[in-house]
């Protein structure tokens, strides 16, 4: 089956989010906390199985201190 650009987004979003996490040494469930966001959304987000929304995008750059265009910045 063929990954749709929607999920291969997704998951390209969801390893820069973990690839920013871990460069901080921060816990899925530290980020969770400071985000704002279920630890288990977080961890579906991160492996690109959830669509989330804008605003939880917002807390989790909020929460890692960065802006927002450093977590969009990836190839997909």
């Amino acid at each position: 089956m063929k990954s749709t650009p929607n999920k291969k987004f997704l998951k390209a979003l969801g390893k820069r989010v973990k690839e920013l996490r871990e460069k901080q040494e921060i816990s899925q469930s530290q980020l969770a906390f400071e985000s704002d966001i279920p630890r288990e959304q977080l961890s579906r987000i991160e492996i690109g199985k959830h669509a989330t929304s804008v605003s939880n995008i917002l807390s989790i750059a909020n929460a890692l201190s960065i802006h927002l265009k450093e977590l969009y910045d990836f190839d997909y």
